[in-house]
C-alpha cells in the first residue's frame, strides 16, 4: 500500500475535486465517518458544513486540511468491507480516528485507490500536530496495515507500478518462429496467474490476444468427455496451427479442473474493476461517434471489446477486456446495459461498422501491441520462451502417437 498526504488551506477545494468524481462516475462515497447521515442522505452543503464547524473555531490556522490517497495493487484482494476497515486502522494509527473524514473510492486509474478528506482542527479548536506525519505515523500504519491484511508492500508496488505505465513491444508467437511450446507454456502460465475470468471463453479472450487458445476438443469426443484440454497456436485467421500441447505439461497445470477452481475466486476479485470498466465504456460513447473512433479511445485505456457472432451472423454476446487492470467481463455480467444488444443499441454504429471485424481474427490488428498498457507477461516475452527455466526442448520430428487425455 502506498500512502500519500498532502496538506492544505481548503477543504472546500479537495471537496470540489472528488465530489466532481463523483458526478461523472468516476468515484463513489465509501464511509462518512463522524456525519450523522448515511453517504447517501449527505449533501455537498452537508459536508462542507460539517468540516467548517471545525475550522471556524481555530481561525489562526490557515493550513487546516488534510488531502489523504491510499493506493493498491491490482494483485490485492479487496472488497468495501475491507477497504473501510483498512482506512479506520490506517486513520487512528495517524491520529485521526476521531476527526469526521470522508472517504471515496475512485475508479479512474488501473489499480485500487482511496482518496480521504478531512480537517486537522479537532472539536474545541485544538489542532492536531501533522508535522512530518507522512515520514512518522504514516509510514508506521502503512508498514502494519500491509502485514495485518496481506497486502503488497508499498516498495514492491512502486517499482510494478513504474513497470506498468511503460508501454511494451509485445510480438505475438507465430507457428514456426519461436519454439512453440515454450512460448505457449510462457503466456499460458502468466494469463491464467494474472487476468480475472470466470469461464473458458473469457480466458480465451484473453489468450486470443496473444495468438493462442485454450480447447476442450469438439462436443461428444473423447477429450471432451474426459475434460481433457489442450492450448495452441493460432494464426491470423483464427485456425489452430502446429502441434497441440497438453494442459498438464505446462508448469502449474492449468487443466480446465484446475481453471475451474478460479472461477468463484476470481468472480469477486475482479468485482472492484468492473465500476471502472463501465465508466471508460460509458464515456467512449458519450464522446465519440463511430466504430473507429470507439475503439481507439478504448485501445487507449487498454480495452478490447469482442462481439461473438451465430452461425447466420448474428450477434450474440459480447467480452470486454480490461487489460490494465487485467479482468475479463461478459458484457450482460456488467449490467443490462452492457449486453451485446444494449450496447450496440447506444452507439448504433457499431453494429454495422463494428461486428464483423469484432468477430474475426483479423480484429487483432486493430490493436498494436504498442497502444496496449504493459501487460506482465515478462519483460521479453520471447526471449523468456527461448530461454524457460524449464529448459524444454525444441520440437523435434518424432513417430506420431495417440495424443493423452489430461
Amino acid at each position: 500500500m502506498v500512502a500519500r498526504i498532502v496538506c492544505g488551506k481548503s477543504i472546500r477545494g479537495v471537496l470540489n475535486y472528488n465530489e466532481n468524481k463523483l458526478k461523472n462516475a468516476e468515484a463513489s462515497l465509501l464511509l462518512a465517518a463522524g456525519f450523522p447521515r448515511d453517504p447517501d442522505h449527505l449533501s455537498f452543503k452537508n459536508k462542507l458544513h460539517r468540516f467548517e464547524m471545525l475550522t471556524r473555531q481555530n481561525t489562526d490556522t490557515r493550513t487546516n486540511t488534510l488531502h489523504i490517497m491510499l493506493n493498491f495493487s491490482r494483485r490485492d484482494e479487496l472488497d468495501e468491507g475491507k477497504l473501510k476497515a483498512i482506512t479506520f486502522d490506517y486513520m487512528n494509527s495517524i491520529g485521526f480516528g476521531e476527526q469526521p473524514f470522508l472517504v471515496y473510492q475512485h475508479f479512474d486509474a488501473a489499480h485500487p485507490h482511496l482518496h480521504i478528506a478531512t480537517v486537522n482542527i479537532a472539536d474545541g479548536g485544538r489542532r492536531i500536530e501533522t508535522h512530518n506525519i507522512g515520514r512518522h505515523q504514516s509510514e508506521k500504519a502503512r508498514k502494519e496495515i500491509e502485514t495485518s491484511y496481506n497486502l503488497i508492500r508499498a516498495e514492491d508496488q512502486a517499482k510494478e507500478t513504474a513497470y506498468t505505465l511503460q508501454p511494451v513491444n509485445l510480438d505475438k508467437i507465430m507457428y514456426g518462429k519461436t519454439p512453440t511450446k515454450a512460448a505457449i507454456s510462457a503466456i499460458v502460465r502468466e494469463v491464467v496467474d494474472s487476468y480475472k475470468f470466470t469461464s473458458l471463453p473469457e480466458l480465451n479472450a484473453a489468450l486470443r490476444q496473444f495468438n493462442v487458445r485454450a480447447y476442450r476438443g469438439t462436443e461428444g469426443s473423447q477429450m471432451f468427455q474426459k475434460s481433457g484440454l489442450v492450448y495452441q497456436v493460432l494464426n491470423e485467421q483464427g485456425q489452430a496451427i502446429g502441434i497441440p500441447i497438453k494442459a498438464s505439461s505446462i508448469y502449474g497445470r492449468p487443466t480446465l479442473k484446475n481453471l475451474e477452481r478460479k472461477y468463484t475466486p476470481n468472480e469477486s476479485s475482479r468485482m472492484p474493476y468492473g465500476q471502472r470498466l463501465k465508466h471508460l465504456l460509458d464515456k467512449a460513447i458519450a464522446t465519440t461517434r463511430g466504430s473507429i473512433a470507439l475503439q481507439e479511445q478504448l485501445q487507449q485505456q487498454g480495452i478490447r471489446m469482442l462481439f461473438r457472432e451465430n452461425i447466420q451472423g448474428n450477434v450474440y454476446g459480447v467480452t470486454f477486456i480490461d487489460n490494465a487492470t487485467r479482468v475479463v467481463y461478459n458484457g450482460s455480467d456488467l449490467g443490462k446495459n452492457y449486453s451485446a444488444k444494449a450496447f450496440m443499441a447506444r452507439l448504433p454504429k457499431v453494429a454495422t461498422a463494428n461486428t464483423t471485424p469484432q468477430t474475426s481474427a483479423a480484429t487483432q490488428k486493430n490493436y498494436p501491441a504498442h497502444n496496449q498498457p504493459v501487460i506482465e507477461i515478462i519483460a521479453d516475452i520471447l526471449l523468456s520462451a527461448k530461454h524457460s527455466e524449464h529448459n524444454e526442448v525444441p520440437y523435434r520430428k518424432k513417430k506420431k502417437k495417440r495424443l493423452q487425455i489430461d
